[in-house]
């Protein structure tokens, strides 16, 4: 029997958000967040500048994450963090209070992987179908791009992952290219829902079984940007819509074209996304879509796919039902593989 009214404090900082979720049991009781802002001027995450904020930022989100779910420290039964992967100041941040938090009150210490904690998003009570295992998980982020075999929410398997740069990476770098803001990804997918996805071709890269290669993909979008503009200076402001539906539409394809030969390898008709590239509106349509291919298909509310701290109470959750916690001697771990 799983035990009743356990209550998880859950503690995310592996990037630029400060983030505090109160689990009982699979249940949000509270998901707060602490955006950073500062990193929108300088065009991307500047680390020494996340780990001050994350500083200023962890006691007062804390706080309101307590307030919210309506309850107190001392109804806690753990502390769950993000361990890794991530920036290391970031990480530390979290690491410390965490280690501080559980001494201080003697209750359990639980380290969470961060790419475990999006995977298992699926599983945080929202009254929604959640998949049974084995399935599939395709982890999409702008730091990872991953198909994983979920076998339990203690056993997953890296089928095949990225050799080069992240998905997220490609959609920011894009942006930055086509001139927008900070993060670009978002954008990128607001101006291609109005475009015209088949306007422009780019190549999809080759990259050996199931893995994945973005590295190509970014530099021919450069290429055709500085070959366009020169015969026309204005050719990103007449084609910007245009430009980044081709540009999603390239990227779903490169997406879906290894995790439908996962499929087939696997057999596993049961797929899941997740991480922060999970919310763009193309990839969850292509999703939904191939349910018509017999897939059985789970996408993540909203507010569990970017960083924030539900997923990692809610494997933090998972890990306190099997006793696995960890000492103080715990660290955080910056390049932290599956």
């Amino acid at each position: 029997m799983q035990p009743k009214n356990t209550y998880i404090l859950a503690i995310e900082s592996s990037c630029d958000d400060t983030a505090c979720a109160i689990l009982e049991n699979d249940r949000v009781l509270s998901n707060y967040i602490a955006n950073q802002k500062i990193h929108e001027e300088y065009g991307g995450v500047v680390p020494e500048l996340a780990s001050r904020a994350h500083q200023s930022n962890i006691i007062p989100v804390v706080n309101e994450a307590l307030k919210q779910a309506n309850i107190t420290k001392e109804h806690l039964s753990a502390i769950a963090f993000t361990k890794g992967p991530g920036l290391m100041g970031s990480l530390l941040v979290g690491t410390s209070f965490a280690k501080s938090l559980s001494l201080s009150l003697n209750i359990p210490l639980i380290d969470v992987h961060h790419m475990y904690g999006h995977i298992l998003a699926h599983f945080i009570e929202n009254g929604q179908e959640k998949p049974s295992y084995p399935f599939l998980a395709l982890t999409i982020s702008g730091g990872h791009t991953q198909i994983v075999q979920v076998n339990s929410p203690s056993d997953m398997e890296v089928l095949g992952t990225t050799q080069d740069d992240a998905v997220g990476e490609a959609f920011d770098k894009t942006g930055k290219l086509l001139g927008l803001g900070y993060p670009a990804g978002p954008l990128v997918d607001q101006l291609a829902q109005k475009g015209n996805k088949k306007a422009f071709e780019f190549p999809v890269p080759k990259a050996p079984e199931l893995n994945y290669s973005f590295s190509g993909f970014k530099t021919s979008v450069l290429y055709f940007l500085q070959r366009e503009t020169q015969k026309d200076p204005d050719f990103i402001k007449n084609n910007l819509e245009d430009i980044c539906a081709s540009v999603q539409h390239t990227i779903i394809k490169i997406l879906f074209k290894k995790l439908e030969k996962a499929v087939q390898q696997t057999g596993i008709k049961q797929v899941a996304i997740g991480g922060g590239v999970s919310a763009n509106s193309g990839i969850r349509a292509r999703l939904t879509s191939m349910q018509t291919q017999g897939w059985k298909t789970f996408i993540p509310p909203f507010e569990y796919t970017t960083d924030n701290a539900a997923m990692i109470g809610i494997a933090g959750y998972f890990k306190f039902l099997e006793k696995d916690f960890a000492g103080l001697e715990v660290t955080a771990a910056p390049r932290i593989h599956i």
